[in-house]
């Protein structure tokens, strides 16, 4: 990041972001202040099954598409399913289903486990999906 926002100072441009909305806002699958840190976010609405799908309408490359999704952080074929314990689309469900107000008690099977999953992973990451505290000095301390 601090290579993009260096030429993108040099340049005048801006640092844009990759996340999708499961990503972004539903587990924090992402580094704070890394791959987190950018200036816009063109895709953080949309669940990465609709990436997807404005992928294929944009006719991009088959081969990207079809790729198993990865941060390449650890040099190894490990997927994000494989760090994550679970698939985008599963995590989609569990996020439409936290929506809709559902409990863990709500399943069971694979789709607790999931559902599960996406509640641990959402709470622990929730530092990372919310603004960054801010706090506030009373005026008659300043004086």
């Amino acid at each position: 990041m601090t290579t993009l926002y260096y030429h993108a100072g040099l340049n005048n441009y801006l640092v844009a972001g990759t996340g999708n909305k499961v990503e972004d806002f539903g587990i924090g699958f992402y580094t704070k202040y890394g791959d987190g840190g950018v200036d816009l976010s063109p895709i953080a609405d949309l669940m990465k099954s609709e990436v997807y799908a404005i992928g294929k309408f944009l006719e991009v490359s088959k081969s990207i598409l079809t790729a198993a999704p990865t941060d390449g952080l650890f040099g190894d074929n490990r997927t994000d399913e494989d760090q994550i314990g679970a698939s985008y689309d599963e995590l989609e469900w569990a996020m439409r289903m936290n929506d809709l107000k559902k409990s863990s008690h709500d399943f069971e099977g694979r789709e607790k486990f999931v559902f599960d999953l996406f509640l641990k992973l959402n709470n622990t990451n929730k530092h990372k999906m919310i603004p960054i505290p801010i706090c506030k000095i009373p005026i008659d301390m300043l004086s």
